[in-house]
């Protein structure tokens, strides 16, 4: 799965632990969902899209589909 989480946050000037604070999880968690080893659960995909105003799938998204 693929994301555009690194994107987001830079765009707000967060650091990951700033993001990781907004969403209740480790820094460890934000740095492992951005480089592709982790893959959110259903809840916390939910959350990151409530806390950027966008769909999940516009966040979070199969290879190759964008």
């Amino acid at each position: 799965m693929t994301n555009r989480l690194k994107v987001l946050r830079a765009e707000r000037s967060w650091s990951q632990a700033d993001l990781a604070r907004h969403l209740g999880v480790s820094r460890q968690t934000i740095n492992a969902i951005e480089t592709e080893k982790y893959d959110p659960s259903l809840p916390l995909a939910l959350k990151v899209a409530r806390l950027f105003a966008q769909p999940v799938e516009q966040i979070f998204y199969l290879d190759g589909q964008t």
